[in-house]
């Protein structure tokens, strides 16, 4: 397991399938720990001064001409604010494409009988309400921890999870940045092993 360095300003874990947040100041760096393994970890990023000023997807993958997301990724914004970076990092690949499950989206990969089941989108709506965002703030996420590969015929899937218990990854804030994450409660596909688990949100200073 990673150890952090500087003082802990916020040590957390979060529920197996629950959402989370927080503003991590500038400088400040989050750890997300994978306990257990093989778990999705969904996560939305806004400029806490600004939530117009959120990632995306789009211009984080044509800044560093890399489809994927590991150390050394500066996570942007639609104009190209740097928000967070990615500090350190035990797995090495990290998606940034394959979206968010929803009640939807559920539905329609895997049958109506699956509606009822909580998804990421809901996470994602709950916790954001706390911070006055709703379903038109909804951007592309970044899925940590899960593993999408993509074919260079552009098919992309998602498969068994390249993290393992106590695997990391650490972000630092460039800016005062809300972080909203949805723990996916995904059981349909192999992004959680099909077991969703709880994970560990660590805040350390210099």
């Amino acid at each position: 397991m990673t150890t952090t360095l500087g003082t802990v300003v916020l040590d957390q874990i979060t529920d197996a399938r629950a959402p989370w947040s927080a503003v991590v100041a500038a400088g400040d760096v989050l750890t997300i720990i994978d306990l257990h393994g093989n778990q999705a970890v969904d996560t939305l990023l806004y400029a806490a001064a600004d939530h117009s000023i959120r990632y995306s997807a789009a211009a984080t993958i044509t800044a560093q001409r890399n489809l994927f997301l590991t150390s050394g990724t500066v996570l942007r914004s639609d104009d190209s604010t740097p928000l967070m970076t990615i500090v350190a990092d035990e797995v090495g690949n990290h998606d940034t494409v394959g979206g968010a499950c929803s009640q939807e989206s559920n539905t329609l990969r895997y049958g109506h009988h699956t509606k009822h089941q909580h998804a990421c989108v809901e996470n994602f709506l709950v916790e954001g309400a706390k911070w006055g965002l709703g379903k038109r703030d909804m951007v592309s996420n970044i899925n940590f921890f899960m593993n999408v590969p993509v074919d260079a015929d552009g098919t992309l899937g998602i498969v068994d999870g390249l993290s393992a218990p106590g695997k990391s990854l650490s972000l630092r804030a460039e800016v005062d940045t809300l972080v909203l994450v949805s723990n996916c409660p995904q059981i349909n596909n192999p992004c959680n092993g099909f077991d969703p688990t709880e994970v560990r949100m660590v805040v350390t200073r210099s």
